[in-house]
């Protein structure tokens, strides 16, 4: 195997695929990349057995082929590398020969014939979305995933393709961020799917704001299709709690609200909220919500927001970051904090079909 490739080149590809690469496995084939040279590209692609990713790069090939090399080492030389043209040629016994200017590394790698193969989609259920749409769908509710490995079904996002709607659903049990955008799919494809963390961490590394993303989807297992990459992640099995228990039916006040300016002073009050209770609240009152944190030990804060608020005066708490989150991965101006009481959850809406629901912290007055 003997092919040529620009340093700018190469270091893209490995950047789009070494962050499946596990720093801890059993399996040394597993911190190697999959080096394949053939017609005029070099494809890469790795796997950690749970999620696997390939992609493609222009490369001059002289002598097409294929092995696998360490590829966090790899990607390391080739940044470090002097000039902008590589030359990479691989023996039969898997030994790579890397050099660049007066620069030459050589590094052992393994066979191809243990590298793991990436599952197939032959009979797979297809499904196509604009990839800007996608990417900002899971903006808007990744951050919500559970990281609590006890309740495995929530670390990752649903994705439900039902009434021709895409519904994406990312929770922990204190709060719950959901998305619907419209796709077209006959009826007798829908279904509902959990995508685990790490694989809707790859896919938005991937996704691009133009073109399309042909989404593949097994009985196990589930592949994204975009810009010359695929990306293939087991799916989570498990039945998903039912979100809709949680979103209320009706709420009594709906206060509109400037995203930015209210994302500002809750930032900043919450500066002096208190380690142990970490609560800011908002307290309601005139055409004026007043959001508030104090410690003990540190002191207290209070901004004033001028609001249209005609309703009884009440105060409620909530988790500062947990507020804040939908509010730094949305881009509407303007949003809809819909509230029942003290007690009750509260929900954020924007004129879109975004909806965050948010459980109330008690605090003692």
């Amino acid at each position: 195997m003997k092919f040529t490739i620009s340093k700018e080149d190469f270091l893209e590809g490995l950047q789009q695929v070494q962050h499946v690469v596990s720093n801890r496995t059993t399996l040394p084939i597993l911190s190697n990349v999959l080096l394949e040279a053939e017609d005029g590209s070099l494809r890469l692609t790795t796997t950690d057995l749970d999620v696997g990713v390939t992609g493609s790069v222009k490369a001059k090939v002289g002598k097409s082929g294929s092995t696998t090399l360490p590829a966090r080492r790899l990607a390391g030389i080739v940044r470090e590398l002097p000039a902008d043209e590589i030359s990479i040629e691989v023996t039969s016994k898997d030994v790579a020969s890397i050099k660049s200017g007066p620069s030459f590394f050589k590094i052992l790698g393994l066979a191809k014939d243990e590298f793991p193969p990436l599952a197939t989609f032959e009979d797979a259920n297809e499904y196509k979305i604009e990839q800007k749409v996608f990417k900002e769908a899971l903006k808007m509710t990744s951050y919500a995933i559970s990281n609590d490995e006890t309740r495995y079904v929530l670390n990752g996002i649903l994705c439900s393709f039902k009434e021709g709607l895409l519904t994406l659903v990312a929770t922990d049990g204190r709060r719950l961020a959901m998305v619907q955008n419209d796709v077209e799919f006959p009826k007798s494809l829908e279904t509902e799917v959990i995508v685990p963390t790490k694989a809707v961490n790859e896919l938005q590394r991937l996704l691009a704001d133009d073109g399309e993303v042909k989404i593949s989807i097994s009985d196990s297992q589930i592949a994204f299709e975009l810009n010359d990459n695929l990306l293939v992640s087991k799916l989570i099995e498990g039945n998903y709690p039912n979100y809709n228990q949680v979103i209320p039916e009706e709420t009594k006040e709906r206060i509109s609200l400037e995203r930015e300016s209210f994302l500002s002073t809750v930032n900043r009050v919450s500066l002096l909220a208190n380690e142990k209770s970490n609560s800011v609240k908002c307290v309601f009152g005139k055409d004026q919500i007043d959001v508030t944190a104090n410690s003990q030990d540190v002191g207290e804060a209070n901004e004033s927001i001028a609001v249209s608020y005609k309703g009884p005066e009440f105060s409620i708490a909530f988790n500062p970051e947990f507020l804040m989150a939908p509010l730094r991965n949305i881009d509407t101006d303007e949003i809809f904090l819909e509230l029942i009481d003290e007690m009750s959850p509260g929900v954020i809406k924007t004129t879109g079909s975004f909806l965050y629901v948010l459980m109330p912290m008690r605090v003692s007055q």
